[in-house]
């Protein structure tokens, strides 16, 4: 799934345009014990709760491709009976009215989510009655062709409000305040079947982590099958080691910036593309080439590949190996922080036989926020 398609099903989650029908939920205790379960007509939810479930399945859709939302493709073994695939696809079948398999998936994410506190678990089913489109991108209510039937989980922390003084109007007092148990926002979840080219792909799902460094491989692969993916933390390390080896004495300040900027221009050029841009082995090779690496240094690149990542090609998604945000030079005294579209300003010179830094100042300087004279207007 791309951007497109996944803000497509996120725009379902709201209170005019929901094809939500079912909604079931589980509530688990520290100790992995189920303490309440339930299941019902979506819209029979009063309104403002209803509002709330909304809101965490947009969160459940919310981040960036990648690093949040990942997509997964299931091994073909999976698909066939009794495999994680067909498990779900049977799930999905049956509208969320059958209890014994409701039960089961409960017991699936129970025993492999590694959480050690109190959570929720919501699932819904929700039909959705894809409207074409024109060639202007204008939805045509009354042209649909198709129809998306699907399933949605979100994993919900639940913890203790805070301890701390409130006002009670009743008794107009200020008093300890009440303590509940509050449904946080997901950090887990998960789409199925997959939302592609605005139609229904059984083979795919869409996985949700709050936070891309816990991707928990084993809940991954016991709920889904196959192998997890790399997370976003992970292919960054990978790049960074794969750089600092192949490169070794070799490593200096323009070819480090060389491959800042080249992978940046990478990104920005494939900024209108749906779908993210990935990196292969080769893609990479040819990225240090481009950067100004030796051939000499890039002879020991694929051992330093393998070596890093494995003998499987895995892709590596630029905007996770590539710092867009800040570009920092540092050394032992010094941090140096440059705007990332503006490396230009900084070039490596020698000066009386010592490495420099230069930096180009062409308007004004601030020390300790003061505005201070430069060459230029003195």
């Amino acid at each position: 799934m791309n951007k497109a398609e996944t803000l497509e099903i996120k725009k379902q989650f709201t209170q005019d345009r929901c094809t939500i029908d079912h909604i079931c939920g589980c509530y688990v205790d520290h100790e992995k014990n189920k303490r309440l379960t339930f299941k019902k007509a979506f819209h029979s939810i009063p309104d403002e709760e209803m509002f709330k479930y909304l809101d965490i399945f947009q969160h459940s859709l919310t981040g960036t491709f990648g690093k949040n939302l990942i997509s997964l493709e299931f091994p073909i073994e999976q698909e066939q009976p009794g495999g994680t695939q067909d498990f779900l696809l049977t799930l999905r079948n049956s509208g969320l009215n059958d209890d014994e398999l409701i039960e089961e998936f409960y017991d699936k994410i129970i025993e492999s989510f590694l959480y050690g506190e109190n959570y929720y678990i919501i699932l819904v089913h929700a039909v959705y009655d894809i409207p074409g489109i024109t060639r202007d991108g204008i939805e045509m209510e009354d042209a649909s062709d198709n129809i998306y039937d699907y399933i949605l989980c979100s994993i919900c922390p639940v913890k203790l409000s805070k301890a701390g003084l409130g006002y009670n109007e009743s008794k107009n007092v200020i008093e300890e305040r009440f303590r509940d148990w509050i449904v946080e926002g997901p950090i887990k979840g998960f789409l199925f079947p997959a939302f592609i080219e605005r139609n229904t792909d059984i083979h795919n799902m869409l996985y949700f982590t709050k936070k891309p460094d816990d991707l928990q491989p084993e809940f991954i692969e016991a709920m889904f099958g196959g192998r997890a993916p790399i997370s976003a933390p992970e292919q960054k390390d990978i790049f960074d080691a794969v750089v600092q080896n192949t490169i070794g004495e070799d490593a200096d300040y323009d070819i480090m910036k060389n491959i800042h900027d080249n992978l940046n221009d990478m990104i920005e050029d494939h900024q209108e593309d749906p779908e993210p841009l990935e990196l292969s082995r080769k893609d990479v090779k040819q990225l240090l080439k481009d950067s100004g690496v030796s051939d000499e240094r890039l002879g020991y690149f694929d051992e330093n590949y393998t070596k890093c990542a494995g003998d499987e090609d895995y892709p590596l998604l630029a905007s996770n190996i590539a710092n867009t945000r800040k570009f920092d030079i540092e050394t032992p005294d010094v941090v140096i922080k440059v705007k990332p579209d503006r490396t230009d300003l900084v070039e490596s010179r020698i000066v009386d036989g010592r490495q420099c830094l230069v930096i180009a100042v062409d308007d004004h300087i601030e020390v300790n926020g003061i505005n201070v004279r430069t060459f230029m207007n003195k």
